[in-house]
């Protein structure tokens, strides 16, 4: 790594001899497994599947016969006793309709788990490159607060040998001052990410001290061209067409409630007056003269040419979301290639040049203070288009599932 970068890296991670996860620091596949077997919505995302199989099983099922039973004249000697056994026939294929608007809300339901992880990876990942981040930070905020204090220890020298006027000895007194709280901010911006990464993975409060990665280099994603290829695949999308499917599925099931059911009953009457037992049948078929639930169908029609549109919104959204955010990481991209190549270089020299020059009388607190929050500002603008890039990549990974 170059020496201009030496505050981005994590060298400790990288070259120490002992495995990370027994140094407390976190990897990024360990904080996904530790998410996706503590996460609450992919429970209850996977309680809706169990849910629906319930669906499924009681849409199958044929309806219950029908007993029944009357009683005509209370007195033993004349009374007449009917009991009938009612046998209810669907019409109109409504159990198969049934059954798969059930099938396709099981779909959904399973749609939704593949979309829940995705997000959920998608927030894990966002989540732990902005510890690593933050990390970064934190370095650059110590770094610049022992810039800071070496500028101050070289001004402090030159004003006791008179070489400099007390003024430049104030402010960098002031300058070391705003550098403290400057790192102050980034130790806690600091604790801030670590908490939130440490909810994502179902923790009151985090059981790690850090996170292991480098933060120096750009995620890499395909070009736009391909990331579009992919995006009918996006878990969203799918689960849109399922929806619209479901509610498809939904119109034949109201469809199919327009044909009256039959009910066939057989039975028996004994007359105890005259000592007879008579059989007896019946048929039951309700007049759809008023109710053809033509309501129902009409909203169940209306709702899945709602679906469709929200199926086509969703594929414009998702269209749109992912040609920013491709364009954020690609512009991103170029920008930390200038900065790596042009202008941290340039800082760091001009900033050795400037402290080289104040400590040999050449140049003036002002010249190095000039340099030094140059190459801070190079550093910090780095890190902040470093954090887009990954913000970027991590919308890119949520709408394509990756």
């Amino acid at each position: 790594m170059n020496k201009f970068l030496w505050p981005l890296g994590l060298a400790a991670a990288i070259f120490s001899p002992a495995p990370l996860w027994a140094q407390n620091a976190l990897t990024l596949d360990q904080a996904l497994e530790l998410a996706a077997a503590r996460s609450p919505s992919l429970f209850a995302a996977a309680k809706e599947i169990e849910a629906a199989d319930g669906a499924v099983r009681q849409a199958g099922l044929r309806r219950n016969p029908e007993w029944s039973s009357s009683v005509e004249d209370l007195r033993a000697r004349t009374r007449t006793t009917t009991t009938l056994i009612g046998l209810p026939v669907e019409l109109g294929d409504k159990r198969p309709a049934r059954v798969a608007a059930a099938e396709r809300s099981k779909d959904l339901a399973v749609a939704d788990l593949a979309l829940a992880r995705a997000e959920l990876r998608a927030r894990v990942t966002a989540a732990y490159f902005g510890v690593l981040l933050a990390q970064e930070r934190r370095s650059l905020a110590a770094d610049s607060a022992a810039i800071a204090q070496r500028a101050k220890d070289a001004i402090g020298k030159r004003v006791a040998a008179g070489k400099a006027s007390p003024v430049e000895d104030t402010r960098a007194r002031v300058d070391l001052a705003n550098s403290q709280l400057e790192a102050a901010e980034a130790q806690a911006e600091l604790q801030t990410q670590r908490f939130s990464l440490a909810l994502l993975l179902g923790q009151t409060s985090p059981s790690f001290e850090r996170v292991a990665g480098e933060a120096s280099a750009a995620p890499q994603r395909p070009a736009l061209e391909a990331l579009l290829a992919q995006l009918n695949n996006a878990p969203s999308l799918h689960t849109a067409r399922l929806e619209r499917e479901r509610r498809i599925a939904l119109v034949a099931v109201e469809q199919s409630k327009s044909t009256p059911d039959v009910l066939v009953s057989l039975g028996a009457k004994r007359n105890n007056e005259q000592g007879l037992t008579q059989a007896v049948l019946g048929l039951s078929i309700p007049l759809p003269v008023f109710d053809r639930n033509q309501g129902a169908i009409l909203e169940a029609l209306r709702r899945s040419e709602k679906a469709s549109d929200e199926l086509e919104a969703t594929r414009l959204r998702l269209m749109a979301e992912l040609q920013e955010a491709a364009s954020r990481l690609a512009m991103a991209e170029q920008s930390l290639q200038t900065l790596q190549e042009t202008v941290l270089p340039a800082a760091q020299q001009t900033y050795e040049a400037a402290s080289k020059g104040l400590e040999a009388g050449k140049f003036g607190f002002l010249e190095l203070l000039d340099a030094q929050r140059s190459l801070l500002q190079a550093r910090s603008r780095y890190l902040n288009t470093l954090a887009g890039a990954h913000q970027a990549a991590a919308v890119i990974d949520r709408i394509l599932g990756r």
